[in-house]
């Protein structure tokens, strides 16, 4: 499925019409990535979904812009601060909205497989408090 954009065109999508491919370099791999609007890495508006898998972690990070969660099914866990923290993390549900503002530290990981759709205006970028835990920097080792 091709990302359209939704300035010039209706978008309808069904599950049918999903095709998952890996995640790019900047965040861990093991989980996939299907984007359904706009192009998160140029500036406008963006809808995109991942997929999880159970245990799947996304280490501390930042986003410049405010970022929209939706989790559509499995269980997010989430929490705020510059360091991984299960103990300190949110169960977010299936159905669960999350907001996130721009520059806010947080981070993520998959409490089983997990799918969850962002919203948001790019361009995407993300930004690890640990540079060591930035997945694009071991993609060039």
């Amino acid at each position: 499925m091709e990302p359209q954009d939704s300035q010039s065109e209706m978008i309808m999508v069904v599950p049918a019409d999903i095709t998952w491919a890996d995640v790019p370099p900047v965040l861990p791999p093991g989980a996939k990535i299907v984007v359904l609007e706009g192009n998160p890495f140029e500036p406008g508006l963006y809808s995109l979904r991942l997929q999880f898998p159970s245990g799947y972690e996304i280490p501390a990070h930042w986003h410049t812009m405010i970022e929209r969660v939706t989790v559509i099914s499995g269980t997010l866990m989430a929490g705020m601060g510059d360091k991984l923290d299960k103990e300190q993390s949110k169960a977010f549900p299936a159905g669960s909205f999350i907001v996130l503002p721009g520059k806010m530290h947080h981070f993520a990981w998959a409490d089983g497989d997990t799918v969850v759709q962002i919203n948001g205006e790019g361009p995407f970028d993300i930004h690890y408090i640990d540079p060591a835990d930035d997945p694009s920097n071991k993609a060039m080792d």
